[in-house]
């Protein structure tokens, strides 16, 4: 069972380098050409469904503008 995670991206701290994008190995982050932020970039967010939280993106991003939530895994 993959494990299934999601990002919380600051958008106000976001200043769209793309780390983010390029690290991801779900490529499920893209940034949002519908929002600019008060800083004039367009912010990254979660595009779909594939993330595992492997917090990869956190790690690279620069402004720490992403915040990662994994399920937990429930053993019977």
């Amino acid at each position: 069972m993959p494990l299934k995670g999601t990002i919380v991206v600051d958008e106000h701290l976001c200043k769209a380098c793309e780390l983010c994008i390029d690290a991801c190995p779900q490529n499920v982050i893209a940034l949002n050409d519908d929002v600019i932020n008060s800083r004039g970039y367009h912010p990254a967010y979660l595009v779909e469904e594939g993330c595992t939280g492997c917090s990869i993106c956190a790690i690279v991003c620069p402004e720490t503008a992403i915040t990662v939530y994994r399920e937990e895994l429930v053993r019977e």
